[in-house]
């Protein structure tokens, strides 16, 4: 394991400066205001600009088409949990039915997230075995659980007053969802539901696929640096690089090798979205 990319090839070599410090603290609010939610034809990746519709994502969770749900608990999660600083909710955008949202509430982390999906958000609950009630708040459905809730709604709908505070983000499915015209638009709105000083981890895969090619999507380092440096410090903390001997699976995708990136992003003061 080692940090190998370069910015020629756009992996995990670039490094910004060290990131502001101050996240903040507090617990999440149990009862937030309306605002915000989903049209009918809601874009999960793009809010309307041009990014996958919302039938996507209800098609290949109807299908089972879930490649990208991970059974197991993320390992630089487990590796990488101190990077999302001091204890209080952790939000986590495009959460699907991740069982990494459980693993972070054993942690003494209260979870909310945000999902599109239906069927993500029910399997969610009833694999976790945890009772829920739903409550609308405004054109979203909010599934409140002890220590995990849940938006149904779009992400670029969703605003800082019914997300209400957060210590932390958490992202390992977000960003990589995204098309590479809608990311930018993606990292604005982060920007715009989160408080001066608040992190967010962050974990991106890169390999030399056709940047078409997905979801999930191949996200460099560079790019990643790029939409995010307006509002937000960039640190790779991690790059774990694998090649297909390594890992047959990936001689099974057509590729070479791949990059994890795993990175600590910091939003900064100062900065109106």
């Amino acid at each position: 394991m080692r940090g190998v990319g370069d910015r020629a090839r756009g992996g995990c070599g670039v490094r910004a400066p060290g990131w502001a410090a101050g996240a903040l603290s507090g617990r999440f609010r149990a009862a937030r205001g309306g605002g915000g939610g989903h049209g009918s034809a809601g874009d999960r990746a793009g809010g309307g600009g041009g990014g996958m519709k919302a039938e996507f994502w209800h098609t290949r969770w109807h299908e089972n088409r879930i490649g990208f749900h991970q059974a197991e608990i993320n390992r630089f999660l487990r590796r990488h949990i101190d990077a999302l600083g001091p204890k209080g909710p952790v939000f986590v955008p495009l959460c699907g039915k991740s069982r990494d949202m459980s693993w972070l509430f054993e942690q003494g982390r209260e979870v909310i997230g945000i999902e599109i999906s239906p069927l993500a958000v029910e399997a969610f609950y009833r694999e976790q075995k945890i009772p829920v009630d739903r409550v609308g708040r405004g054109e979203f459905l909010e599934y409140q659980a002890t220590g995990v809730t849940i938006l149904l709604g779009d992400y670029f709908r969703l605003t800082a007053e019914l997300l209400g505070p957060v210590a932390a983000v958490y992202d390992r499915a977000a960003l990589i969802a995204m098309p590479p015209a809608t990311r930018r638009a993606y990292a604005e709105h982060m920007a715009r539901l989160l408080a001066p000083g608040t992190p967010v981890l962050l974990i991106a895969p890169f390999s030399l696929k056709d940047p078409q090619s997905g979801p999930p999507f191949a996200v460099s380092s560079s790019e990643i640096q790029e939409i995010f440096a307006d509002h937000f410090t960039v640190e790779v903390l991690e790059c774990e690089r694998k090649t297909a001997e390594e890992d047959p699976r990936l001689a099974e995708q057509g590729l070479a090798w791949r990059e994890e990136g795993v990175y600590r992003l910091c939003r900064r003061a100062g900065r109106e979205a």
